[in-house]
C-alpha cells in the first residue's frame, strides 16, 4: 500500500477510535441519566434499589480508561465489512456496533483463523498503540495466506511491554491454545499445568470473564470466585477484570475464605497432620459419636392429650435420618420434623382433622421433644468439634492416625472452651471441614483457583465445599510447589476438589519469560521431584547475568541501580531473613523501595512472597540461601528464578545449588 494511502487508512481508524469513545461516553451518560431518576421509574422502594444497584453496575462497567486502547484489531470478511473487537461492546446511537466485545462469537476468529484455516476472515488487522494513542497497524491477507503469527511486531511489542504496575489484560495477544481454554464450556472442569511465563494466570481470568459475558444472569446470582494464594497477589491480578468490564468477582484467599480469626500456630508436624485429608475422616467419626440411639420413650402435652412415642418408633426413625447420612444440623431437624409427624399422626387419628399449624410448631419447641433431641441428636458447633478432637484424639483418630501423629495434634494443655481458643491456621481449616459436616455451605457459580499446586487436600476440600455444583479453573504449576503437602500430581487434588477426572491441559510455551531466564531455571526441574515437561520461551530478547561478589549488599545496590537505567519494574528477592537488612541497604544508598502491596518502581520481598508476581527485571539474592531455607527450597528457587519477565541477575557470595 503506497505511503500516502497507509496514512489516510491510519486517520481513518484513528477517527473510528475517536468516534468509538464518544459513543461509549454517550452510553455511559444514558446510564447515568437513567440512576438520576430510578427512584422515580420504579414501582416501589425494592424495585427502585434493584434497579439503582443494576444501573451502579451497569455505570462501573462502561468506565473508559483513555490509556488503554478501546479497540485493539479487526475482522475483515469478504465483502460482508468490517467488525472492529475490543475490550467491550460499543453501540451507536442507532445501536448498530462500533466495537465488538472479545467475547463475542465473532470475535472468536481473531484469536484462531490462521492461513490455513482462515475461518471466513479475509483481512486480520492488529492495532499498535501508545498511551492510548493509535500508532499503527498491520494486516494479515489470510486469504492469499499470509500470516504474521509470532513475527509480528505489533504482537511482540505488546507482550514484551514493561510491566509496570498491576497485571494487565491479555485481550489483545491471546493465543490460539489459550482461547481454547478461555471459551471452554461453564460446565467443564479444566486444570492448567502452565510453565512460568505461560499465561496461565491471565487465561484463568478471561476464562471468568468470558463466562459472565456468556452466563450473565446465572453468575451474578450464584457469583464467581478467584481463589489466589496470598492479597499481594490479588492485587496484583485485581485490575485485570475491572478493565474488561466485570465488576462483579469476589477475590479471596484461601484463609480469607475462612471465618475463623486465627491467633495461635502449630508445630510443623502438627502442620502436616491437620491439612492431611485423614483429619476429614477423623472429624465424621467425632461427629458421628454425638447420635445416639434412644433409650426411652417420649410423652409430650400439648395441654389437652399426652401423646407417646415408644423407643423402638424412635430408634428407627433415628437410624434412618443417619443412614441418609444429611449434615449433623440438618439431620437434627429432620429428626425433629419426623417426630412431630408422628405425634400429628395420632393427633389426626383422635380428632379425624390436622391440628392447626401453630399446634405443629408448638409440639416441635415442646421441652420434651427438645431434650430427646438433645439426648439422641444433639446441636454442636464446628468449634466444639474441633475443640473436643484436638483436647484429645484418641478415640475419633484411633486406627487413622498413628499415635505420632495424634500426639503432634493433641494440645498439651487445652483452653477452657472453644470460645477461648487460640486457633491456628490449620485449626481454621479443620472448622471449616466441621462446619461442612454440621451444614451445607453457600457455593459459587464458578471457581477459579490459582497456584493451587500448593493447596493442601484439606484446603482443596474447603474450596470443593465451596463450588459442589459448579466447575472449577485450576491453574498451576507442579515445579512451583513449595508447601510441605505441595501437589506431586494433579489427580490426587482434582479428587480432593470433587472433579475427578478433569482435563489436565499442558502449557509449555512462554511468552513473558525469556529464553534465557527459563533455561537457568530448567536446570532444577531434575531435583524437584515432579514429572512436568521443561518450559520454552518464543522471546529470545532479554538477558541473565550471574554474577559472584563479596559484598551481597553491596552488589544488590549495584544490581538496583544498573537495573533502573532501564525500563520497567524492578523486583529484589531474597530469603525472608534478609530482606530487613536489603531493604536497609537500598535505602542508606538513597534508593527507595517498597513491599509486594507498596507501589514502588523498587520492589523488595521474601522469597515466599514472590509466587504469581512478575517484575521486568528480577535480581535474585544469594540463591543458596533461599534454597537452604526450607524443605522445598529448590522449588522455591524456581519460583524466584522465573519472575523475571525481561531481565534477571543473580547476585551471590556462597556457591550456586549444585543443580545450577
Amino acid at each position: 500500500m503506497p505511503a500516502s494511502d497507509l496514512d489516510a487508512d491510519l486517520d481513518h481508524e484513528r477517527e473510528h477510535l475517536t468516534s468509538s469513545r464518544t459513543a461509549l461516553k454517550r452510553m455511559r451518560e444514558g446510564a447515568e441519566a437513567l440512576y438520576a431518576v430510578g427512584g422515580d421509574v420504579a414501582g416501589d422502594g425494592y424495585g427502585a434499589e434493584s434497579l439503582g444497584r443494576a444501573l451502579s453496575r451497569r455505570i462501573a462497567e462502561l468506565a473508559d480508561d483513555p490509556t488503554t486502547p478501546l479497540f485493539f484489531g479487526r475482522l475483515r470478511f469478504g465483502d460482508e465489512g468490517d467488525y472492529h473487537i475490543g475490550r467491550r461492546h460499543v453501540t451507536d446511537e442507532r445501536g448498530e456496533p462500533m466495537v465488538l466485545d472479545w467475547r463475542a462469537p465473532i470475535s472468536q476468529s481473531f484469536y484462531r483463523a490462521s492461513a490455513g484455516d482462515p475461518q471466513g476472515v479475509a483481512v486480520r488487522r492488529r492495532f499498535g498503540f501508545s498511551a492510548g494513542t493509535l500508532t499503527s497497524f498491520e494486516d494479515e491477507h489470510l486469504d492469499r495466506g499470509e500470516e504474521l503469527g509470532t513475527a509480528s511486531r505489533i504482537l511482540t511489542n505488546e507482550i514484551e511491554r514493561p510491566r509496570v504496575g498491576p497485571m494487565r489484560d491479555i485481550v489483545a495477544t491471546i493465543q490460539p491454545d489459550q482461547d481454547e481454554l478461555v471459551r471452554a464450556d461453564i460446565e467443564e472442569t479444566i486444570c492448567v499445568q502452565g510453565a512460568p511465563g505461560t499465561g496461565k494466570t491471565a487465561v484463568g481470568l478471561h476464562r471468568a470473564a468470558y463466562l459472565l459475558y456468556l452466563h450473565r444472569e446465572r453468575l451474578r446470582r450464584s457469583k464467581v470466585l478467584i481463589v489466589g494464594p496470598n492479597r499481594a497477589f490479588l492485587r496484583y491480578i485485581a485490575a485485570v477484570l475491572p478493565a474488561l468490564g466485570e465488576i462483579d468477582v469476589a477475590q479471596s484467599t484461601v484463609e480469607d475464605l475462612l471465618t475463623t480469626a486465627v491467633r495461635g500456630s502449630d508445630s510443623a508436624e502438627g502442620q502436616v497432620v491437620k491439612h492431611d485429608p485423614r483429619m476429614a475422616e477423623v472429624l465424621r467419626r467425632a461427629l458421628g459419636r454425638y447420635v445416639r440411639r434412644p433409650e426411652e420413650p417420649i410423652a409430650v402435652s400439648d395441654g389437652a392429650y399426652r401423646w407417646r412415642l415408644p423407643e423402638t418408633v424412635l430408634r428407627r426413625l433415628v437410624d434412618d435420618v443417619r443412614r441418609e447420612d444429611p449434615p449433623h444440623a440438618i439431620g437434627r431437624e429432620r429428626v425433629r420434623a419426623r417426630v412431630v409427624a408422628l405425634l400429628q399422626r395420632q393427633a389426626e387419628a383422635r380428632s379425624g382433622e390436622s391440628p392447626p399449624e401453630s399446634w405443629v410448631r408448638r409440639m416441635g419447641r415442646s421441652a420434651a421433644v427438645v431434650s430427646f433431641l438433645d439426648a439422641c441428636w444433639p446441636a454442636v458447633t464446628p468449634e466444639a468439634l474441633v475443640f473436643d478432637v484436638l483436647s484429645d484424639p484418641t478415640d475419633a483418630a484411633e486406627g487413622i492416625l498413628s499415635e505420632p501423629e495424634q500426639a503432634a495434634i493433641r494440645w498439651a494443655k487445652p483452653a477452657r472452651s472453644p470460645r477461648a481458643t487460640r486457633w491456628s491456621a490449620a485449626d481454621a481449616v479443620l472448622i471449616d471441614e466441621a462446619a461442612g459436616l454440621i451444614d451445607r455451605l453457600p457455593s459459587f457459580g464458578h471457581v477459579v483457583i490459582d497456584e493451587a499446586q500448593d493447596l493442601s487436600p484439606m484446603q482443596c476440600r474447603a474450596i470443593a465445599r465451596r463450588s459442589e455444583h459448579a466447575s472449577l479453573t485450576l491453574l498451576g504449576d507442579l515445579a512451583q510447589g513449595t508447601a510441605p503437602w505441595a501437589a506431586r500430581n494433579w489427580a490426587d487434588s482434582l479428587e480432593h476438589l470433587g472433579k475427578p477426572g478433569a482435563a489436565v491441559v499442558p502449557l509449555t510455551i512462554g511468552f513473558r519469560v525469556p529464553q534465557a531466564v527459563v533455561a537457568l531455571a530448567n536446570r532444577l526441574l531434575p531435583a524437584l521431584g515432579v514429572d512436568v515437561a521443561a518450559a520454552t520461551s518464543l522471546r529470545g530478547d532479554g538477558w541473565l547475568r550471574v554474577q559472584e561478589v563479596s559484598d551481597v549488599d553491596a552488589g544488590t545496590v549495584d544490581a538496583v541501580r544498573a537495573a533502573l537505567e532501564q525500563d520497567g519494574s524492578v523486583g529484589v528477592i531474597a530469603a525472608d531473613s534478609a530482606v530487613d537488612r536489603l531493604a536497609a541497604a537500598l535505602r542508606a544508598a538513597g534508593l527507595d523501595s517498597g513491599g509486594a502491596e507498596d507501589e514502588s518502581r523498587i520492589t523488595v520481598l521474601p522469597a515466599t512472597l514472590a509466587k504469581g508476581l512478575e517484575y521486568d527485571h528480577v535480581i535474585a539474592v544469594e540463591p543458596a540461601e533461599i534454597a537452604a531455607a526450607e524443605a522445598r527450597g529448590l522449588n522455591r528457587l524456581y519460583v524466584v528464578l522465573t519472575r523475571a519477565v525481561s531481565r534477571l541477575a543473580v547476585i551471590h557470595s556462597r556457591p550456586l545449588p549444585s543443580p545450577l
